[in-house]
């Protein structure tokens, strides 16, 4: 894998041939779990296409020139000509694969197809998601020496992963980096003896034969499932916002506020997540508006109380986006004022969206677990589901609360249920 510059992109990209490119940042959970996609894709396709890296934080000029303004950002390129759509954020395998597919003959395609080769794995527990819940039964279950796997899309740590700071796990005194944590849980789980197989698709799940299949290759069987499969930001599905993701509006405030050094942010969102991402944006930015539906935020009191101190950070109640677009550079969002019905637009460098989260269940194939009315899955005290030997835990349940303390107190339970009954 060669990382090239601003100077190297002429003659190694616009003169290259077939060419993907990634964008990456430093501490970016993302692209971090890009990564060995992108290097498994290097090795399949790398005799067809060539695979570079730019580091995006010190090649700035050219990524705004490209249009890239989230991490990670593939662009694809044929001939010194940009072709297919630009990929950014949580990348699947899949993707990369369907834009690589495109650039090449049917010929070349089943060429390298033939190099593939299925297999299949056996194990007692196999547990969907490396959060917080599913690293601490993985941790449980490997103590116990029952032969187990972590599956996970991501790196291990999910959303904590992306925090920037976790000020509430006991054990810590200061305030501790979100990828920090993941990464000591991740460790732990490592050094107990079971597999983690991360960074990787999930083709299809069926929750009755207990099968798991990745990266359309490798066929998972176990005696029992862990779900983990956690939450994913909810998006607001106003026009613009799709096709700006990544090219002006981003979810990972760890990821890219490093990117707005005194500079004008839009914040969607008055929650804990909202509030907290906004005041670590502060420390780049010149000025955060934040927009909220409602007419006070509903994050914890101290939050709230740390960012009326901020003198960078403007509130704009009662008002909800109802459009995003780019004009000359600038993120334009337009705003309804839910009291009055006015229409208004707000200018801004950037936009963050913080606006709750959704359960991912739809990984899951056609047998689902019982869900309340809310989409979250229905367990006992046991972290049992209704299906036989199915278990969840974490923020994929139906409970008062979603912290990674209580992830973890699911973890554990859910593994010493498993533990007892094998």
């Amino acid at each position: 894998m060669k990382e090239i510059n601003a100077i190297d992109f002429q003659s190694e990209v616009l003169n290259g041939g077939r060419v993907v490119v990634d964008f990456y940042s430093t501490e970016c959970a993302p692209c971090e779990a890009l990564a060995p996609k992108f290097d498994a894709m290097a090795e399949l396709y790398g005799e067809k296409i060539k695979f570079f890296k730019i580091f995006r934080q010190g090649n700035r000029d050219l990524a705004t020139e490209l249009g890239v303004s989230s991490s990670p950002t593939l662009l694809f390129f044929d001939q010194g000509k940009q072709v297919t759509d630009s990929i950014s954020g949580g990348i699947k395998k899949s993707e990369i694969i369907e834009r690589l597919d495109s650039m090449l003959s049917p010929e070349e395609i089943i060429e390298i197809k033939a190099n593939q080769k299925a297999t299949v794995s056996e194990y007692d527990v196999a547990i969907l998601g490396g959060g917080p819940a599913g690293l601490t039964a993985g941790i449980y279950l490997g103590q116990a020496k029952v032969k187990t796997v972590i599956i996970d899309p991501a790196l291990p740590g999910g959303y904590m992963a992306i925090t920037h700071q976790v000020s509430n796990y006991p054990g810590f005194v200061e305030a501790q980096p979100g990828f920090m944590l993941a990464h000591f849980m991740g460790e732990q789980a490592k050094h107990t003896g079971i597999d983690l197989k991360v960074a990787v698709d999930v083709t299809s799940v069926d929750l009755v034969k207990k099968e798991i299949v990745i990266d359309e290759l490798e066929t998972i069987r176990a005696k029992k499932i862990i779900i983990a499969t956690g939450t994913s930001p909810n998006t607001m599905n106003a026009p613009g916002e799709k096709e700006y993701k990544g090219k002006g509006i981003s979810y990972c405030a760890t990821c890219d506020a490093k990117y707005f050094g005194d500079k004008d942010v839009t914040v969607i969102g008055g929650g804990n997540s909202a509030v907290e991402e906004a005041l670590f944006i502060t420390k780049f930015a010149k000025k955060v508006t934040m927009v909220h539906q409602f007419d006070k935020l509903t994050a914890n009191q101290t939050a709230i109380d740390t960012l009326k101190s901020n003198e960078k950070i403007h509130v704009l109640y009662e008002h909800e986006p109802r459009n995003f677009e780019k004009v000359n550079g600038k993120m334009v969002a337009t705003l309804e004022n839910l009291k009055t019905k006015e229409l208004v637009k707000l200018e801004s460098d950037g936009v963050f969206v913080f606006i709750g989260f959704k359960a991912n269940v739809g990984i899951l194939g056609d047998t689902l677990p019982a869900m309340d009315k809310w989409g979250y899955i229905i367990t006992d005290e046991d972290m049992h589901t209704n299906l036989p030997d199915v278990y969840a835990i974490g923020d994929i349940i139906s409970k008062k609360y979603r912290q990674i303390t209580t992830a973890v107190a699911d973890g554990t339970i859910a593994a010493i249920t498993i533990s007892k009954e094998l």
